[in-house]
């Protein structure tokens, strides 16, 4: 789906942007006499997009100057007189793309498939997709040949022909620079107020004129949603519309949430009596419904691709009303939380006894024991491909025991894997995870991992919005991780931070809350429904990177597990993207 193409026609720069988008306000362009900016998304403001692309297009007016990129959610292709800039924000949540040939680029635009070419395939991206549901967004590599990406943060910057003058990456990341020293004394009510103040202005500038929030009856949606209500409330705009969007469940596991959902919804109108509940019924969705057609049809290969039916139901119901910007509780978990990692530091820096009392609160505070704390957060970021090795080991037996984040997994062939760098590629992926200072890299893990966003840009031309996630806005993240432990981590109270900065919003139940219904039951109905499917899918498969890259018949052994509950969550995400992988590669055959 391409919002904007940039091409060259004569020599010059021609940049063209998509009408329907452009009328939803998905696309913005603007032009001065020092250039044209197209700007799909919103930078600065959801609210006045126009004057974000106008801010854009005057910040880098001048040759080399280098600003700050401004919060938002956008892609945009700057034109000016002697040069041509691509660049994205640091959350990435808007694709960019460029086809180069001889250090020269070719075209531009939002879909990576309309650049390449589906007989010219990179098997290395493959292998470093396998690796883990992290892999997309951070890597040059696209399915492609030819074809790379403009990562999150970084500006390419080209002459007038198309030649490739430099790719420059933010020097220093706000969200992940090393904290500043904590004030002598800070309270978590002081931090309290930081992070109000914070998740504030984040919510805010990601407003529009009709906005929708999950609603979920959890503390992390619940807590933007009242944030969005308050503000509405005090702009007594009567033109701004607030939608409260929620998948209701009646039967099964996930009905037990409908009593948190009810009492979130009665909190939020309490603030703003406009606001409107949207409550859609779920239960007859299951995980895989649809399966290669939401697989299928993405841009690259989706591993969140078997949660879409859910997702796309709510989405059409708020698109239905109009909505032009969705807020979501997304990354609460790893941003607004206490950072275990900071366990490793205090290892890492020979601070052993003070890390092993640490440990052990973790261990009490989460009802886990002491030495799983030790080896999640201070083995296993220090030693990652070892200690998930030794993990394979002790859980053999299944095609899916002890499968972890970056082993192979046991139907991907041995061959493909040492031809095209899976173990480096496994080392990539374990070092972006953990990071020489693992407690700095889970807030780039958690920016990436923690929405269906490929899923929302998909649907964007026919909902008309794109998701957004105020707890991955860069001030949040940077005024969480510049908390000391002291503040943010107390044993049986996660969040606690948070659960103090909205004390006087959020419903008592749900701010005592501290464990949430998972959608396991939507999974393994989904399995238990679409089984059979996915492993016809797999055996009917085609195209001859399959045959190449799996042994199909242990691929449809590792579904068969999957439905039995075999397997954790980490073996089940390696099942899931390699479906993906599947159902996406017998697309493109078809198309092509």
């Amino acid at each position: 789906m391409d919002a904007l193409r940039l091409e060259w026609a004569g020599g010059a720069p021609r940049l063209r942007t998509a009408r329907a988008m452009t009328r939803q306000g998905l696309v913005t362009t603007v032009s001065s006499p020092a250039g044209t900016a197209a700007v799909v998304g919103w930078a600065g403001s959801a609210r006045d997009r126009e004057a974000g692309a106008r801010d854009l297009l005057d910040a880098f007016g001048r040759p080399g100057a280098g600003p700050p990129l401004p919060p938002g959610d956008y892609a945009a292709v700057l034109v000016y007189g002697d040069r041509v800039l691509l660049l994205r924000d640091e959350q990435a949540r808007v694709p960019l793309f460029f086809s180069e040939s001889a250090g020269r680029v070719t075209a531009a635009g939002t879909a990576a498939r309309d650049l390449g070419s589906a007989a010219a395939l990179d098997p290395r991206y493959f292998c470093r997709y396998l690796t883990g549901n992290l892999a997309q967004p951070h890597t040059d590599l696209t399915p492609f040949t030819g074809v790379h990406r403009v990562l999150g943060g970084e500006v390419v910057e080209l002459s007038r022909t198309g030649r490739i003058r430099g790719r420059t990456l933010p020097r220093v990341r706000r969200a992940t620079c090393p904290p500043e020293p904590a004030a002598d004394g800070l309270t978590r009510g002081q931090a309290a107020k930081e992070l109000r103040l914070a998740l504030e202005t984040a919510v805010g500038r990601r407003m529009g004129t009709a906005t929708a929030c999950h609603v979920s009856g959890g503390t992390d949606s619940t807590s933007v949603a009242l944030l969005a209500a308050r503000l509405l409330a005090e702009e007594h705009d009567d033109r701004r519309q607030l939608v409260l969007l929620a998948g209701r469940f009646t039967h099964g596991e996930l009905a037990a949430e409908r009593p948190y959902l009810d009492l979130a919804m009665r909190g939020i109108r309490r603030c703003a009596p406009s606001a409107r509940p949207l409550v859609v019924d779920a239960d007859d969705v299951a995980d895989f419904d649809d399966f290669e057609h939401h697989a299928g049809d993405a841009d690259e290969p989706h591993p969140h691709a078997f949660r879409a039916p859910f997702w796309s139901r709510l989405h059409a119901a708020a698109a239905g009303l109009g909505c032009d910007t969705l807020l979501t509780g997304c990354g609460a978990d790893p941003v607004a939380d206490a950072n275990p990692y900071l366990l490793h530091r205090l290892a890492r820096t020979g601070r052993l006894r003070q890390m092993t009392r640490q440990a052990r609160a973790w261990a009490a505070g989460g009802e886990r024991g002491l030495r799983d704390v030790v080896h999640a957060y201070v083995v296993q970021p220090a030693l990652p491909l070892a200690a998930e090795r030794v993990t394979a080991l002790a859980g053999g037996g299944t095609v899916l025991g002890g499968l972890g984040t970056f082993n192979r997994p046991g139907w991907l062939r041995p061959g493909f894997a040492r031809a095209h760098g899976y173990r480096q590629a496994g080392a990539a992926e374990s070092r972006f995870v953990f990071g020489r200072r693992p407690e700095l890299s889970l807030y780039d893990a958690a920016n990436y991992a923690s929405a269906p966003d490929p899923l929302s840009w998909q649907r964007a031309p026919q909902d008309g919005f794109l998701l957004s996630h105020p707890f991955l806005d860069p001030d949040v993240i940077a005024t969480m991780s510049g908390l000391p432990a002291s503040v943010t981590f107390e044993p049986g109270r996660p969040k606690a931070v948070l659960r103090t900065a909205m004390a006087d919003l959020l419903p008592a139940p749900i701010a005592g809350r501290t464990c949430k219904v998972p959608f396991d039951d939507l999974y393994a109905r989904g399995l238990r429904a679409h089984g059979e499917e996915l492993i016809a899918l797999c055996r009917s498969a085609r195209h001859p990177l399959i045959a190449e890259m799996f042994d199909v018949e242990t691929l449809c052994q590792a579904v068969r597990e999957a439905q039995l509950g075999t397997g954790d969550s980490y073996s089940w995400d390696r099942v899931n993207s390699s479906l993906a992988l599947v159902a996406w590669l017998e697309r493109l055959n078809a198309g092509s």
